[in-house]
């Protein structure tokens, strides 16, 4: 296009940009706005849902601001190991079903790092699954 050809070539108007909205920051240790946490619900005894099938109950919930997790008994399928699940990572919960659901695959959560008490473990846990992260 030519500035001849411009209608606006003669304004002191300016183009006006709309900013893309930037991608959401994983926040690992706090459920999402819209997953349905609520401090009423015990989430305890509930089952936990990846998107490929089930991995397990909750044994163990913590709830605080930028402190939420559940601790979770995997039973059978890997030999009942327990995992941390940060809150960032549940998208929905069902309080009627007693289900809570991921948005990782079974892989993500048997790869994650083994419990400690070491002081890096929650960085590093945070590290995992914001690396491993799927499309919200």
């Amino acid at each position: 296009m030519r500035a001849s050809d411009d209608p606006y070539s003669d304004s002191d108007r300016t183009a006006e940009v709309t900013p893309q909205p930037e991608m959401a920051t994983f926040r690992a240790w706090d459920y999402r706005p819209d997953a349905g946490w609520a401090p009423e619900f015990d989430l305890v005894g509930y089952h936990v849902e990846a998107v490929d099938g089930s991995v397990g109950k909750v044994s163990q919930a913590a709830h605080a601001t930028d402190d939420s997790y559940l601790v979770v008994d995997t039973g059978p399928w890997i030999f009942g190991r327990t995992v941390v699940i940060p809150a960032g990572i549940v998208t929905h919960i069902d309080h009627t079903d007693r289900r809570i659901y991921l948005d990782r695959d079974k892989d993500q959560v048997t790869a994650s790092p083994d419990h400690s008490e070491e002081p890096g473990f929650r960085d590093k846990l945070a590290s995992h699954y914001g690396n491993t992260g799927l499309a919200r």
